[in-house]
């Protein structure tokens, strides 16, 4: 059986707060992410980014996470819905970490994400939810996904993404390089 590459949820939040609320539909706008979002702009916009260097490209527009995640984390016992951990996107039935670095992901509206790497989790995650951390973040140093709580992109094509909208994957040349953090 093939499993159906599509939108589970999509969702926003215009405050910089750690879950975002869902919504019918998001609109991605080119080189500066998801409209009416907190990290909408060229440049960095998550808030300890902007202390470092407020002048960095923003490879971080738009964070997506897989929907089988949410489940695993669920049935461990973590309250998790879409959205809840900052996500734009939600999807299901794509391996987002293990996709190699450079892919981009084309919706039914032709707007198109290039996944720019990984999500790195913060202390924010055991806030959420107490232990939810160590599930994100690999035992060993030395395995290819360091961090399981999604990737982040930007867009290089505008439109509109909305439940249920499939999903196709383009994926660059070989050789193909894992993700890093971003």
């Amino acid at each position: 059986m093939t499993i159906k590459m599509k939108v589970e949820a999509v969702s926003t939040n215009t405050e910089h707060r750690f879950s975002k609320v869902n919504t019918n539909v998001i609109h991605l706008v080119r080189e500066r992410g998801v409209k009416d979002d907190a990290h909408f702009g060229q440049t960095v916009q998550h808030l300890h980014l902007i202390k470092k260097d407020p002048s960095q490209v923003n490879l971080r527009q738009v964070h997506l996470i897989a929907f089988e995640r949410i489940n695993e984390w669920n049935r461990l016992g973590h309250p998790v819905c879409c959205g809840s951990l900052g996500e734009n996107i939600t999807t299901t039935g794509v391996d987002l970490e293990n996709l190699p670095a450079g892919t981009r992901m084309r919706f039914q509206s032709g707007a198109e994400i290039l996944l720019t790497g990984l999500r790195k989790p913060c202390h924010q995650v055991d806030k959420f939810s107490k232990g939810l951390l160590k599930l994100t973040v690999a035992e060993s140093k030395n395995c290819s996904v360091p961090y399981t709580i999604g990737v982040m992109g930007v867009v290089i094509v505008a439109g509109e993404v909305s439940s249920d909208d499939e999903i196709k994957l383009i994926f660059p040349p070989v050789p193909h390089e894992p993700m890093t953090k971003v």
